[in-house]
């Protein structure tokens, strides 16, 4: 797939997002992941990982890489994935009892 995501792709970006646990960063995934992208001119890969300060295996952090043949076409991609990942979060936070937990903690 990398070598596949990088023939005629050559603007790129990696998103990596922490959230509080696996099981979030792997329905996040599920939830974007269901989506195509629209533009053949863009290729996506979501992935979850570990974080690399700690050493923990959980994979808490959602990797989302990006390749687009232009700049123009890469800002909108990420532009209409920050829109989804907006409404996933969201709905994380208000219905999610792992969130809300986590979020009492912090008070």
């Amino acid at each position: 797939m990398a070598t596949e995501m990088a023939t005629g792709f050559p603007c790129s970006i990696t998103i990596d997002l922490p959230l509080p646990t696996a099981r979030l960063a792997s329905a996040a995934l599920k939830a974007l992941r269901v989506d195509k992208e629209l533009s053949p001119l863009v290729c996506r890969s979501f992935t979850t990982i570990p974080p690399s300060t700690s050493h923990s295996t959980e994979e808490t952090i959602l990797r989302t890489e990006y390749k687009a043949t232009t700049n123009r076409m890469l800002r909108v991609a990420v532009n209409g994935f920050m829109e989804s990942l907006s409404v996933v979060l969201g709905v994380m936070e208000e219905l999610d009892v792992d969130v809300l937990s986590c979020d009492v903690g912090k008070d």
